[in-house]
């Protein structure tokens, strides 16, 4: 099994930053990729930005040039720089791995969640 934990998030104003981590653990042989979704209140998830085991990184349009993805792939472990947050950034954030076990079959897994709030 592969276990994802993140931590970082919180309460912050807006205009502040936050650095969210996620590390995973457990049966790896590879990480193709992984990445960092959101659920803002009411609304379904969405991708927020992901980077491969190549460093090609993707965006979506709402944190282009604001959020900054990133992996540490010794640590098997992504980071997600968030500055000049704003309110509508406020959501549960969950990271998400996609690769091979150590017995070759592929894995997708999803972390607990972890909660940002950005107060106006």
């Amino acid at each position: 099994q592969v276990q994802l934990v993140e931590s970082g998030g919180g309460l912050v104003q807006a205009g502040g930053s936050l650095r969210l981590s996620c590390a995973a653990s457990g049966s790896i042989s590879s990480i193709n990729s992984m990445g960092w979704y959101r659920q803002p209140p009411g609304k379904q998830r969405e991708l927020v930005a992901d980077i491969t085991s190549g460093g090609s990184t993707n965006y979506a349009d709402s944190v282009e040039g604001r959020f900054t993805i990133s992996a540490n792939k010794a640590k098997n472990t992504v980071y997600l720089q968030m500055n000049s947050l704003k309110p509508e950034d406020t959501a549960v954030y969950y990271c998400n791995a996609d690769g091979r076990d150590a017995v070759g079959y592929r894995f997708a897994a999803w972390g607990q969640g972890i909660r940002v709030t950005v107060s106006s």
